[in-house]
């Protein structure tokens, strides 16, 4: 039987288990009395590493002064402690994905952990700047690998029906730690504030060893009885796991029949569909503006005619964390799809507005409108992005790649995502000072053109497998051969 026979057959099967399920009176991959309390449970670890990924982005904005008054540092020298972060995430994002294949989720998140805890201690106890770096440095690679392995673990170890939720919970957590940090680190000193952030990595350390790991992860290294055990403890004692352990067993033997995978097999023709929604997702979601508006919000505030950046980044908090758990409760219900062509929507009229507010400056009579219109843009913009696009496309990464390409693929867009992310941070000043207007103008064309890609691209992964999504996904990519 030849792969795309093989695939299609899947999701036959896939199709026949829901109609038994259903007939039975059970919801998709099954579930007894209890069962989701240890779903919810494990993700909450999970997401411990989230929030771990927030309050590293989060800590260079309040230390700042801080920082350089103490160590003497000039700014080109802050600077790079602020971007080295970064370069430590492409690192992390490189290694993500064979780390998690070599070592399992679980043990590449308390990798991550180790590695997270070790930069913030060098951060504590530096005396010069080598230091400083070197800890921020270990903080990035950390941070690259939770931003990949925290939502492919959740979207494991789900029930199809909770999975989209469940996942955007890490954006909903990176949201609570940077803003949670900010906050701190206006009433705290810079070194006692990397101490707290030692904490989260600690709670996730303790909380590995009480969850179970990757039933899917499990079954691809034949560990056959753990899988089983693991998938029950999901599911629950009187859960009936038998259909939905037959499902990703059979995923998995086909998957066994392939070659071992590397990086160059991603960009084979059936995997074609995968990588092009995988990458667009995060090449649209980082040139959308995100760190650019983020980092910078302050100054964005200042340039508006505002005497302060705190009201506007205040604001911006208050709106993030109320809209990115309104996306959390949205994602099983209204699917990914509605939900990212509205926030990618709601992002382009929010730039818009911000452009339109730099036009105005210069027309002396509108001049009053500029500052207000300004925050207005940048409040539709901040609650439109927390909607969805900050962590929709990476619960849709979590789910469109085959289990044997997971690790290739997650290394791949991880990459990418944090090579962009780099690109926006160094850019964006030079790009205000050419134009203010203009750069939100382009932000604003980048956001219009992801509701398009949206609309053409991205499959619905709602209250589906996720051997159902890639099978369909990889016997598209094949049609036409």
């Amino acid at each position: 039987m030849d792969l795309e026979t093989r695939e299609m057959a899947i999701t036959r099967d896939g199709e026949e288990t829901e109609r038994l399920l259903l007939e039975k009176g059970e919801e998709g991959g099954g579930g007894g009395d209890g069962s989701i309390w240890l779903v919810v449970f494990s993700t909450a670890v999970a997401v411990s590493g989230s929030y771990v990924f927030g309050s590293a982005v989060g800590y260079s904005s309040p230390t700042q002064l801080g920082i350089m008054n103490d160590l003497g540092l000039s700014l080109s020298e802050y600077s790079l402690f602020g971007s080295i972060l970064t370069i430590g995430a492409m690192i992390g994002a490189i290694m993500s994905g064979h780390i998690a294949e070599y070592m399992g989720r679980r043990g590449a998140l308390g990798l991550s952990d180790i590695i997270c805890i070790i930069g913030w201690l060098a951060i504590v106890f530096a005396k010069a700047a080598w230091l400083l770096d070197l800890g921020r440095l270990s903080l990035g690679i950390g941070m690259g690998m939770l931003s990949y392995v925290v939502p492919v673990y959740i979207a494991e170890i789900t029930p199809k029906n909770l999975r989209g939720g469940f996942t955007a919970v890490h954006q909903l957590m990176i949201c609570c730690g940077g803003s949670l940090t900010y906050l701190f680190g206006t009433i705290i000193t810079w070194r006692i504030l990397a101490l707290i952030g030692t904490i989260p990595c600690l709670v996730q350390l303790l909380g590995l060893l009480f969850i179970p790991e990757s039933p899917r992860w499990l079954a691809k290294r034949s560990h056959d009885k753990k899988f089983e055990e693991a998938l029950q403890r999901l599911r629950g004692k009187g859960a009936h796991i038998s259909l939905e352990a037959a499902e990703i067993r059979d995923y998995t033997e086909m998957l066994r029949s392939l070659p071992e995978a590397r990086i160059l097999d991603l960009f084979q023709r059936q995997y074609t569909l995968s990588v092009i929604v995988g990458v667009g997702l995060m090449v649209l979601q980082q040139f959308g503006g995100v760190n650019g508006i983020a980092f910078y919000a302050s100054s964005i505030f200042v340039s508006a005619g505002f005497s302060s950046g705190k009201i506007g980044t205040i604001a911006m908090v208050v709106v993030q964390i109320p809209m990115t758990t309104l996306g959390v409760l949205l994602m099983d219900k209204s699917g990914r799809r509605p939900l990212l062509m509205v926030s990618a929507a709601g992002t382009c009229l929010g730039c818009f507005l911000v452009g339109l507010s730099f036009v105005l400056k210069d027309h002396e009579w509108l001049k009053a409108l500029h500052p207000t219109l300004a925050l207005m843009g940048i409040l539709v913009w901040t609650g439109s992005f927390s909607l969805g696009m900050g962590g929709i496309p990476w619960v849709i990464m979590s789910e469109i790649f085959p289990i044997n390409m997971k690790g290739s693929a997650g290394s791949l867009v991880t990459l990418v995502s944090w090579f962009g992310s780099w690109i926006i941070s160094y850019a964006f000043n030079f790009l205000l000072s050419w134009s203010s207007a203009g750069t939100f103008f382009i932000f604003a064309s980048v956001c219009g053109v992801t509701v398009l890609f949206v609309a053409k691209l991205v499959p619905e992964t709602k209250n589906r497998t996720l051997e159902e999504i890639q099978a369909s996904m990889n016997s598209f990519s094949t049609e036409g051969k």
